[in-house]
């Protein structure tokens, strides 16, 4: 799969530099020049989060050295892309959400961050965190624990806390807050389910369980567990019916149900 999606890749970067020779330098710098997406993504990442006392050949080794020796997060990141691809309308292409999509950009620098924290490497993942919260405004705790088929829609303004598990298939917007309720140390931040959909500008805040395709709303405020393909909307979110889709997350649908 990993090679077939590739080669789809540069087929439509082939077929954009016929549209917008102007490109050339980038597309071929950022895709053709890669013999995979592995290093496509290395490269890429290490170069935006770089800084004057980070340059980005070191980064790139940092990268590398974790794609190299954990090959799931490549997995994962393919995953990532196939979510984005399906769910997003504004995506025509793999190649769109890889070159210009902060969200799945910040989503797999991430990843790597993760990596890193799991290795004891706790500075450097620290410094990956600031930086993709510097160039994407994403703010993810690289101890948090993010599954596989992950949208992160727009992306801006998304805080995701040391604590928080997310599991697979789970779409978020922009402006979502999972965090804490104040400072309690230890298991404080939220368990999303597999399926879930997350409205832009929500909060769900403390050690709370958001159940399986359930779907908050946009702008609501989330301090209790939610149920298993529940809708909560509201300040604070009050259950008001079930999502239409028994896995919001995948058909993005944002509009009450008539069902109760």
């Amino acid at each position: 799969m990993d090679n077939e999606l590739w080669a789809t890749i540069k087929k439509e970067i082939t077929e954009l530099l016929l549209k917008e020779p102007d490109l050339a330098n980038y597309l071929s710098k950022r895709i053709l020049a890669h013999g995979d997406l592995a290093s496509a993504m290395s490269a890429l990442l290490s170069g935006k989060l770089a800084a004057e006392d980070m340059p980005a050949q070191t980064l790139k080794a940092v990268f590398d050295e974790a794609l190299r020796t954990d090959l799931s997060i490549i997995e994962t990141t393919t995953k990532d892309l196939l979510a984005i691809r399906e769910r997003d309308p504004a995506v025509k292409s793999y190649s769109t959400a890889i070159l210009y999509f902060k969200g799945f950009q910040a989503l797999q620098a991430y990843r790597v961050a993760h990596w890193l924290w799991q290795q004891e490497r706790r500075g450097m993942a620290l410094y990956l965190q600031s930086r993709i919260s510097e160039i994407f405004g994403v703010d993810i705790h690289p101890a948090a624990r993010i599954g596989h088929g992950i949208l992160l829609d727009h992306a801006t303004g998304i805080v995701i806390g040391e604590t928080s598990i997310l599991e697979d298939n789970i779409s978020i917007l922009q402006g979502v807050t999972l965090g804490g309720t104040g400072k309690d140390s230890g298991d404080r931040h939220p368990k999303i389910k597999a399926g879930v959909l997350i409205g832009a500008g929500s909060n769900v805040l403390g050690n709370v369980v958001i159940g399986e395709g359930a779907w908050i709303g946009a702008g609501s405020v989330v301090l209790e567990n939610v149920e298993a393909h529940t809708t909560v909307v509201g300040v604070p979110a009050k259950v008001v019916g079930r999502p239409r889709a028994d896995q919001p997350a995948l058909e993005m649908e944002h509009y009450l149900s008539d069902k109760s």
